[in-house]
């Protein structure tokens, strides 16, 4: 396993062109590009950033969900065409920055009876994501499921239900939206299985808040074997707030923990 820092724990602090050359300079050897405005999608945005980033190794792009994501699987033409537009967008970048993974959202559920699930179409769900499966191709990308409370992977079961339909898809585990969601984290490890790609990982204090990994208390060795289990291999990218953290070079303190807890369980590469 490696460990790596999302540029989304830099949102608001740098932008990614500024934030790309930061990790290097911190030591960071991996890191997903968090892409959160119109301007970032597409090639002139991603030559900019490859020139910039130095030895930092792209393990996936990740967006801002909402701008476009959803209307991927809108009925109307006009709607899901314009989205699509974006997606290619995004997988310019991706291609150009080496990321060999799209952090994937899907559906908003922003209503809260969507959330239950009872009124999911997966039929309908399952043909929106070969056709951004398909497209993802193109590029040599692979579509990442994330579980995130209020998206498409909002509870246990989703994963599964998509994947016995479509083998290709990769599941990205994050840490704090599986908090989020009251589901423990072990139940969606479970289900992504070997189809786990990487995972956003962070920490919470004693009294809920969350923090920078090692900062708080929870238990990475437990979560390094259980990721043994399923045999494992990946990154595990540092994702959290801006207001989580005080100085910028906590996160380069955050990662030698997490190689320290990798080195111990002699997994670290």
């Amino acid at each position: 396993m490696k460990t790596g820092v999302s540029t989304a724990s830099l949102f608001l602090r740098k932008n990614n062109e500024e934030a790309l050359p930061l990790l290097e300079e911190l030591g960071v050897k991996t890191a997903e590009v968090f892409l959160t405005s119109f301007i970032e999608y597409g090639r002139p945005f991603a030559d900019t950033l490859l020139q910039n980033k130095g030895s930092v190794n792209v393990n996936s792009v990740h967006i801002l969900n909402t701008q476009f994501e959803p209307q991927l699987f809108n009925a109307h033409p006009r709607v899901r065409g314009d989205a699509y537009y974006w997606l290619e967008k995004v997988l310019q970048s991706a291609q150009i920055l080496g990321a060999p993974y799209y952090t994937f959202h899907g559906t908003a559920r922003i209503k809260r009876w969507s959330r239950s699930g009872e009124s999911d179409n997966f039929p309908a769900m399952i043909d929106g994501f070969q056709n951004v499966i398909a497209a993802c191709e193109k590029y040599g990308v692979q579509l990442c499921l994330e579980n995130v409370e209020w998206a498409t992977y909002n509870r246990v079961g989703v994963f599964e239900r998509l994947h016995k339909a479509l083998p290709t898809l990769r599941g990205v585990l994050d840490i704090k939206q599986a908090r989020i969601s009251n589901y423990p984290y072990q139940e969606y490890l479970a289900e992504m299985g070997q189809s786990l790609a990487y995972v956003h990982v962070s920490d919470t204090d004693e009294w809920g808040k969350m923090c920078l990994p090692g900062k708080g208390v929870f238990d990475y060795d437990t979560l390094i074997k259980r990721l043994q289990d399923v045999g494992f291999d990946g990154a595990l990218l540092i994702e959290v707030y801006k207001d989580n953290y005080e100085t910028e070079t906590e996160l380069k303190t955050a990662v030698e923990y997490l190689d320290e807890k990798l080195y111990k369980h002699n997994c670290l590469r």
